[in-house]
């Protein structure tokens, strides 16, 4: 009797929530992604400190921990207890390459260029979300804005993907497929995200690259050359980072004073497209804010096991004076 009271009212829940969820617009979908996920990489971050790197350590860091600790002779009372035990054993399957994250790029550009062929053949798959998005009567981009952001955010995963081919060194590190599966997940709410704030123009077949500078109003003009000088430096600090010797510690330009200048440009790339994105009369785009709160927040985390790391590999001087991601404030 308990058992099945239980189970109806759990399917009653799901019915009311999936019923919910389906009446949401595609813009606060996009925008419930961004923040649970925000909330998930919290929720890990908040874990015990000796299962937090297990959780979160890939690609370098997770390669030069397992280096140190195969040196390292255990000692009795260094030996991890059952709950970490446990995550180690859990996050020790699905480990896969980290040069797998080439394929969040691959996605995006792929997920990008079929919206734009739904867009120029009148696709239905488009078209419904646009209608669904039309029907909430929240303001709408331009088409000149829907145009500008798509292919910004196009760009960026071009050059991205650029630099993974040709740029970054082959890597053998791991990572868990967690952190893959998070990370194709959001770039592919994001080929949605650039677009779903502008419904009208989409339905009136009105996207034009023509259009764009019609749309840049001295806002969306700064938050543009911001994005460029961003994007100008983060290309900068990734050829850096690839022409270090192996777990070196990076100190030119912005690594003088950042922990992780790279995040911080990938931060104000984001920034910038909320700002460009905002229908008229809005300071910022609220679907790619979300996205912005979602990459701070998982970058910010990095970032400071990044720091973590640098102090338990090079000392805490490696560090001092720098901040991890934002200037003057963390």
């Amino acid at each position: 009797m308990g058992t099945a009271w239980c189970i109806s009212a759990l399917s009653a829940y799901l019915t009311s929530s999936t019923e919910y969820l389906l009446s949401l617009p595609p813009a606060s979908l996009c925008q419930l992604y961004f923040i649970l996920a925000s909330c998930g990489v919290l929720a890990v971050a908040a874990a015990p400190a000796t299962a937090r790197p297990l959780l979160l350590n890939y690609g370098a860091r997770k390669s030069g921990a397992q280096d140190a600790d195969n040196g390292r002779e255990e000692s009795p009372d260094r030996r991890p207890g059952p709950f970490v035990r446990l995550v180690a054993t859990v996050t020790s399957w699905g480990q896969i390459p980290h040069s797998w994250f080439i394929t969040f790029y691959v996605s995006y550009i792929a997920s990008s260029l079929f919206w734009l062929l739904q867009y120029l053949t009148r696709g239905s798959v488009l078209q419904t979300i646009a209608t669904r998005q039309a029907e909430s009567a929240e303001p709408s981009m331009s088409g000149g804005q829907v145009a500008l952001v798509w292919t910004a955010m196009l760009v960026q995963a071009c050059r991205r993907l650029y630099e993974h081919l040709a740029v970054f060194n082959p890597s053998t590190s791991k990572m868990w497929v967690v952190h893959w599966l998070l990370g194709e997940s959001f770039y592919l709410c994001t080929s949605v995200a650039v677009w779903v704030d502008g419904p009208d123009p989409i339905l009136r077949g009105q996207l034009r690259l023509a259009d764009t500078p019609l749309a840049l109003t001295w806002k969306r003009c700064a938050a543009l050359l911001l994005a460029v000088a961003a994007w100008i430096s983060q290309y900068r600090c990734h050829k850096h980072l690839a022409g270090l010797k192996k777990y070196s510690l990076p100190s030119m330009g912005m690594f003088r004073s950042l922990v992780c200048p790279h995040y911080t440009a990938e931060c104000i790339l984001y920034l910038s497209l909320a700002v460009c994105a905002a229908p008229e009369g809005r300071l910022y785009n609220k679907t790619l804010l979300c996205a912005l709160a979602f990459v701070a927040v998982n970058l910010g985390v990095t970032a400071g096991e990044t720091r973590r790391w640098y102090v338990s590999r090079f000392g805490p001087e490696s560090v001092a004076g720098k901040w991890n991601m934002v200037p003057w404030i963390f």
